[in-house]
């Protein structure tokens, strides 16, 4: 059944409005979205290009939902996540649904298993604002175990038909915003990260090729999907995947998990 825009939603989003500049805002922004659609836990988050990631403002019902944010997620795991993946490919506005982003086998890496199965969210999407050239900011809305229920596609699709108005209100807000200090940390590229730890944690010395590739199976791509992201075929995906288990001295991607995600926190 389709929504209808009215006295209600016209009041939250008057107070929205009201509120920019405020502390209020993320209170103000909930409120409304709320009035939208329903959802049961909220983060804030900005991605910066090749900089650590800083939590600006979180909600939930049940505290399981964030209870690794600081130990996981912000310390290395958001490497994985697929909003992040769209923010480093330069898309900085919208709302977008995290399984519509997801690589084809998200659901079966260990980042799914190990971190986002354990938080209890079911479904999520994101509404995505530009804070600067290499700024983003994403508010992230849940659907936790308890609700049992994903975003419908009448859900989505009413949500996504006011993110333009929501990300303009959150670019307005936040135009100010400058990473708190010591949180500015400039970091290479996450590939050349990937080898440095596998070389001193490991004595391992991949090939930045190989790299890329171990990268791209931690997100959950197949070799078809790497093989398009890299514009190589997918035999000389294979053909590093090979090269890659070799290296690692392991025969499963299973193994290549294990071996691989704890890196991924250190990095």
């Amino acid at each position: 059944m389709s929504k209808i825009f009215g006295a209600k939603h016209d009041k939250a989003l008057a107070d929205l409005v009201c509120s920019l500049g405020s502390a209020s805002f993320p209170e103000a922004l909930s409120h409304f979205v709320g009035k939208l659609v329903n959802f049961d836990n909220l983060i804030i988050i900005v991605y910066h290009k090749d900089h650590t990631p800083e939590e600006l403002y979180r909600e939930s019902n049940n505290p399981q939902v964030y209870e690794k944010m600081q130990t996981h997620y912000l310390s290395g795991a958001y490497m994985l996540d697929p909003f992040y993946h769209v923010v480093c490919r330069g898309i900085q506005t919208g709302i977008h649904n995290i399984f519509d982003l997801a690589p084809d086998q998200f659901k079966h890496t260990s980042y799914f298993s190990e971190y986002y199965n354990q938080t209890t969210l079911i479904d999520e999407f994101a509404l995505l604002a530009r804070l600067g050239h290499e700024s983003t900011l994403t508010a992230c809305f849940g659907r936790d175990k308890v609700r049992g229920i994903p975003y419908s596609k009448v859900e989505l699709k009413y949500i996504k038909s006011l993110e333009n108005v929501l990300s303009a209100l959150c670019s307005q807000h936040w135009k100010g915003y400058q990473p708190k200090e010591g949180k500015n940390v400039v970091l290479p590229p996450v590939t050349e990260r990937l080898r440095d730890a596998m070389a001193s944690q490991y004595r391992i010395t991949l090939s930045p090729r190989q790299a890329e590739v171990a990268f791209y199976i931690l997100q959950g791509h197949s070799s078809l999907s790497i093989s398009l992201n890299l514009s190589i075929s997918k035999e000389t995906v294979k053909v590093f995947r090979k090269q890659l288990y070799s290296k690692c001295k392991i025969s499963s991607q299973a193994e290549l998990f294990a071996l691989l995600m704890p890196v991924i926190s250190t990095l």
